[in-house]
């Protein structure tokens, strides 16, 4: 039976464009403790995808979790500038409260 992992990394092979899988792919890699293949991940997704809005949060998180506190701020922002774009004030909250956080 194949792992969680093995499967998602199929799902990018079979179609590279699928965000929904490369992102997914991204937060298992990061569960696994994997944080260099997540931010790879995470940056590939953002090159193909940069209106994914989920990416920028998670992103940010995994640079803060590898000390790289200058990048996770700016990926909040590049988030935040996509989150207004979109008009999504929820994922606005958010970004804004973890850069907040990170800031303080």
């Amino acid at each position: 039976m194949k792992s969680r992992l093995e499967i998602l990394e199929e799902l990018v092979r079979q179609d590279a464009n699928d965000s929904f899988s490369r992102y997914g792919l991204a937060m298992e890699y990061m569960k696994n403790g994997d944080t260099e293949k997540a931010l790879h991940t995470f940056n590939d997704l953002l090159q193909r995808d940069p209106s994914y809005l989920p990416v920028y949060y998670q992103m940010a998180k995994a640079f803060e979790h590898a000390g790289r506190v200058s990048d996770a701020a700016d990926i909040y922002r590049r988030g935040l500038f996509i989150a207004k774009q979109q008009n999504n004030l929820h994922a606005l909250s958010e970004l804004q409260s973890a850069l907040d956080e990170l800031e303080e």
